[in-house]
């Protein structure tokens, strides 16, 4: 199925040079949305996975269905602050800008073989720390799943020990 219609694309957005891919428009569709997370279990299948992990906030949107289509569990990458409990974290830059992720420090448990979940692959600066983070609790990252890679950003090479699947691929 080709998503690339379900997908908004705003120039300029958040700052000028930036064309952001909205992925709402694909959401709001039930049977695309479930399509597109179809889609990606079956590009996972071939994958020993014992848990996802997506990083804040749209990771959660296609890492939390995908994870209960495989019938693993999820855990939640989220930015400095808004977890409960003992954390660890890690700064990374964006695109435009820089930010902090963190995750429970009990999410992981040593061994545990981990799929990584975002929309978006972009620069790889998000996903980079997301491993970083699964590795230092002992994690194995097995691989890395998105709806979008924007080829022409590169993040892929800073994954280049990990497969990655996406579903769509944009040159900007």
């Amino acid at each position: 199925m080709d998503f690339k219609d379900s997908i908004r694309v705003i120039p300029d957005f958040p700052q000028p040079g930036i064309s952001f891919k909205d992925i709402t428009t694909l959401l709001k569709d039930g049977a695309k949305y479930r399509a597109a997370i179809d889609e990606l279990k079956a590009l996972v299948a071939h994958l020993e996975i014992d848990i996802i992990a997506g990083p804040e906030a749209r990771g959660f949107v296609v890492g939390a269905p995908l994870a209960y289509a495989l019938g693993v569990g999820f855990v939640p990458i989220r930015k400095s602050g808004k977890l409960p409990y003992a954390t660890i974290e890690v700064g990374y830059d964006l695109e435009y800008g820089k930010d902090t992720l963190a995750v429970h420090t009990d999410a992981i448990q040593p061994g545990q073989k981990v799929l990584i979940a975002d929309d978006l692959l972009a620069t790889g600066g998000t996903i980079a720390t997301s491993v970083s983070l699964v590795e230092q609790l002992g994690g194995q990252v097995v691989g890395a799943a998105f709806l979008i890679e924007l080829t022409a950003l590169a993040g892929r090479n800073k994954l280049s020990d990990i497969e990655v699947v996406t579903l769509l691929t944009y040159e900007d």
